[in-house]
């Protein structure tokens, strides 16, 4: 069988202050989720485990996100992180700090006939 995206759902997170990426992703992430209901899961009877979720999450400092605790923030199933450049970094006014924005896209593939 071929895996079939079923799902694609997209989030924003911040942190405000102290540029903190991994933070911002995980909001990111929450966001999206918050977004979604797997109610078709049910109705198809998928196991939740069984489905493969691809987490795609964009910052400015892609290496200062820890992937690991992004995919551990995922309820269900086999779960991939990537870290890309994106999202955007807004420096205060003094230099000294930036609010970080992170982007975050969250696929769902079923094994589909």
């Amino acid at each position: 069988m071929t895996a079939r995206r079923v799902i694609l759902e997209m989030g924003a997170g911040n942190d405000l202050h102290g540029r903190d990426y991994t933070k911002a992703a995980l909001r990111a992430v929450q966001d999206a989720l918050h977004h979604s209901s797997l109610a078709m899961l049910r109705s198809l009877k998928v196991d939740p485990e069984t489905m493969l979720v691809d987490v795609t999450i964009g910052v400015q400092q892609p290496e200062r996100v820890d992937a690991e605790q992004v995919r551990a923030s995922l309820p269900h199933g086999i779960v991939s992180v990537r870290v890309v450049k994106g999202g955007l970094d807004v420096p205060d006014d003094a230099g000294a700090d930036a609010a970080v924005i992170a982007s975050a896209a969250i696929a769902v593939r079923l094994d589909l006939p």
